[in-house]
């Protein structure tokens, strides 16, 4: 008898994984139920469906070579039934059978499977905000609702609120600002993004944000809408009030377990659906995967919610073997995610400095300016490195914020983190260089490389936020020394304090005489390679607790 599996969830996962299974098992019955009309579709796209970037929401939907993935493709293409705008209410795991609602009739029939799947995703979080149900107050998780925010803008709406500061609120803040709309991102958290970037990251994505007129009101917290006519006209804050067109709730997820908890399967420690390294949930026969389960961190070793597209597509074609018996265990996640907002490309893998103090990890941490191209090669754009890594040279995780390529940065981390590599590793990889495509030492391994000399004792260096709060205490125990060349301040500045002193690095040797004994020396430049240069020199010379600061005047200049 050919195995009856029944996926449940027809968006990432769930197609993924009957995908695999019919590819090793020909024979299967393969069924996928799906509440929603569209199946496969690709949901990371839907902010370029908004801006305009992807004409069509079809185009979503479709195969590489441009053939709609519909309930036709499937069981043309695949031999796999798909079931969609029918909604599983409930598992009978005695008998092995779902009960499946047909939303257009509002009838029920019995799926019988030997092998069930849970694929049913997550849900956008709605707070019980006053007045969220007013017309025009969506979130963003269908192409109904990327059609509904498109529509906004095809209408003239001219000024936009969206709730939450997160990759959703990030992304379409580009869509809306791009096409002429003004928008407003409010969130009750001090920064952006604050489960991928630590603040000092964080605020190198807000400079650029605002360098591009979004407007941000972090640490507020929304109150309620207000409306006229069931429409949307007000936002109210602890702190103001905002006039607006429409308002995008983009708060985060929540996995849609109830089905799997009314049949009684196990809920883990993150609040979503327990599973193995196989993908097993408590009962042998019901797997789980994608934005409804549980992953298992590799860099912590804990369970991890961590809901992201190529996540859930990995899970599937894992799912997929164990399905037909041959079985698969899945190594975990590392939790690499990448996105852009108006010209800064932000990208993060393993931890977060924030999370692994949390965690009572004892850290180091660099930040690192530098060029995606060689400096003399022309085109080149600007990015920060941020390395996070334990002082036993365990690497935690990155964060890489900037207008230049970060992709393949991040990537090379995800893969030292994933073979649980070290600052050793990362610092000697083997990776390709020619000028149009970086430097002779990679961004990553430079950076690598300052985490190794802290590490060995080579480095010491304070950080941007330590550096400006050193200069607002008003104390004379220290000096900084600025060893950029006369022309570099006349081009980019410096802080105004008396106790700045400007020695070119070429002159340092000969004028050390010049600075200030019995005092601490803070040395920066333009990125930090010259300062630490000088940190080494003056160590020698008499100032044996010489800093420089992290990532010079590059990163300073956006602090002020």
């Amino acid at each position: 008898m050919p195995k009856k599996i029944v996926i449940i969830g027809g968006v990432a996962c769930g197609p993924k994984a009957a995908s695999r299974a019919r590819r090793r098992d020909p024979d299967a019955e393969i069924t996928i139920i799906e509440r929603g009309q569209a199946v496969s579709y690709a949901g990371c796209g839907l902010p370029y469906f908004i801006s305009g970037v992807v004409p069509q929401v079809d185009d979503l939907m479709k195969t590489g070579y441009g053939v709609l993935r519909d309930a036709a493709y499937f069981d043309r293409v695949k031999k796999i039934r798909i079931l969609a705008r029918h909604e599983a209410v409930a598992i009978d795991r005695a008998a092995r059978t779902v009960t499946v609602r047909n939303l257009a009739d509002n009838t029920d029939l019995a799926v019988p499977y030997d092998l069930l799947v849970l694929a049913t995703g997550s849900a956008p979080v709605r707070p019980p905000f006053p007045g969220i149900d007013l017309k025009n107050v969506v979130t963003l998780r269908r192409p109904d609702e990327a059609g509904a925010l498109r529509g906004f803008i095809d209408a003239g709406i001219e000024r936009v609120a969206l709730i939450g500061a997160g990759r959703v609120g990030l992304e379409v803040a580009e869509a809306m600002s791009n096409q002429g709309v003004e928008t407003v991102i409010i969130d009750v958290a001090n920064q952006v993004l604050p489960g991928s970037l630590d603040p000092d990251m964080a605020r190198l994505v807000e400079q650029s944000l605002r360098a591009e007129k979004v407007s941000l009101f972090l640490g507020e917290k929304v109150t309620g809408f207000v409306g006229e006519g069931g429409v949307v006209t007000k936002v109210l804050t602890d702190q103001r009030e905002f006039a607006v067109g429409a308002v995008l709730v983009g708060v985060g997820v929540r996995p849609e377990i109830a089905l799997a908890k009314a049949a009684g399967i196990e809920i883990g420690v993150t609040g979503a659906i327990r599973v193995d390294e196989y993908f097993r949930t408590s009962d042998p026969n019901i797997f789980a995967g994608g934005d409804c389960s549980e992953s298992r961190s590799i860099v912590t070793g804990r369970p991890a919610y961590i809901p992201l597209g190529s996540t859930a597509n990995r899970q599937g074609r894992t799912i997929g073997d164990n399905l037909t018996g041959h079985p698969v265990a899945f190594p975990g996640v590392v939790g690499t995610g990448i996105m852009r907002t108006l010209g800064t490309n932000i990208a993060s893998t393993g931890i977060t400095e924030t999370q692994a103090r949390a965690l009572g990890l004892d850290v180091i941490t660099c930040l690192s300016p530098s060029g995606d191209r060689s400096h003399f090669y022309p085109g080149g754009k600007n990015i920060v490195i941020k390395l996070v890594a334990e002082k036993t040279g365990r690497l935690l995780g990155a964060q890489i914020v900037g207008p230049g390529d970060v992709a393949r940065r991040i990537d090379t981390v995800a893969a030292t983190l994933t073979l649980r590599g070290t600052i050793d590793d990362l610092g000697d990889m083997d990776l390709a260089y020619a000028p149009p495509f970086g430097s002779a030492i990679e961004a990553v391994s430079h950076a690598a490389n300052i985490l190794r000399n802290k590490r060995d004792g080579l480095a010491s260096a304070v950080s941007p936020a330590e550096f400006f709060a050193l200069l607002k205490t008003g104390a004379t125990d220290f000096f900084v020394l600025d060893v950029r060349t006369a022309g570099e301040l006349v081009k980019s500045g410096q802080v105004e304090d008396p106790r700045m002193i400007n020695i070119p690095i070429e002159e340092l040797r000969g004028r050390v005489g010049e600075l200030p004994a019995g005092k601490r020396p803070l040395i920066v430049c333009g990125v930090g390679q010259r300062a630490y240069e000088a940190q080494r020199f003056l160590q020698t010379a008499g100032f044996a607790d010489a800093a420089f600061v992290e990532g010079g005047w590059n990163i300073l200049a956006r602090f002020k």
